[in-house]
């Protein structure tokens, strides 16, 4: 692992969800290079084990983690307050997509369900968890949830997932309002599409083919990255971040735009 790229994490304990793989492996990277130490919580244990091996065991953990049971987002963050006692970062970026189309007159109620239980509950537990927590310890923290774009442009063949970001979107904004009082800032990151393992997954293709079909969708030169999106979270994990709450920060490229 590189020596630490700042000092602007210096001291702090990092929750990271979905964070074996795809957005989330890159921010637990990039939070752990910034001085953080990176709880990394998923179901794809393997892929924790061997990021914890490629960061260091000095500045992470993993910890099997599936967000659609409470309790074990309750133990995930009891388990880093025993053991880092405290929590300053939250990351609540587990998601799944469904990988048959769901457009609105064939939808597909029990996989929305199924979706809806990952997306909306399970970052709905976290948030919880991690703000409880925070607000316990005094904690002026930074929670950070991954929306989509999607949530603000619609997509009619993915109807439930579009659904799902739009509630973590209202999930946010209503959040922010409560835990602004205890100094917690509560934002999210929208990225566009993002060739990540979840995302080829629902398409059916490799990272390449899923690249070449995303470029023409950004107004830059080049491909939206998952390391994109990372670096906006460590922003608003940052003080750099200090006054902004209850925002969407897109991560597209001008997709939306």
């Amino acid at each position: 692992m590189a020596s630490h790229a700042s000092n602007k994490l210096d001291g702090k304990v990092a929750i990271v969800t979905g964070g074996a793989s795809g957005i989330g492996e890159e921010a637990a990277r990039r939070l752990a290079n910034h001085g953080a130490y990176v709880m990394i919580a998923d179901i794809q244990d393997k892929k924790g084990h061997d990021l914890v091996a490629l960061i260091g065991s000095h500045r992470c953990t993993y910890i099997h983690c599936d967000v659609t049971d409470e309790q074990q987002v309750k133990s995930l963050v009891e388990l880093t307050l025993q053991s880092n006692g405290r929590l300053d970062i939250l990351f609540s970026n587990a998601g799944r997509g469904n990988n048959i189309k769901q457009d609105i007159l064939e939808f597909d109620i029990p996989a929305f369900e199924r979706l809806f239980a990952v997306n909306v509950r399970g970052m709905a537990a976290c948030v919880k968890h991690g703000a409880r927590a925070m607000v316990a310890g005094g904690i002026k923290g930074s929670i950070i949830c991954t929306a989509s774009i999607l949530a603000s442009i619609g997509n009619e063949n993915h109807v439930d997932y579009a659904m799902s970001k739009h509630a973590v979107l209202g999930l946010v904004r209503s959040a922010s309002k409560q835990l602004g009082a205890y100094g917690i800032r509560v934002n999210c990151v929208s990225p566009g599409a993002v060739a990540t393992p979840l995302v080829c997954g629902v398409y059916g293709v490799s990272e390449e083919e899923a690249e070449r079909m995303f470029e023409p969708s950004s107004s830059l030169k080049g491909v939206l990255k998952a390391k994109h999106v990372a670096d906006a979270v460590v922003f608003l994990a940052s003080e750099e971040a200090e006054f902004i709450n209850g925002h969407s920060l897109a991560v597209d490229g001008g997709w939306a735009g």
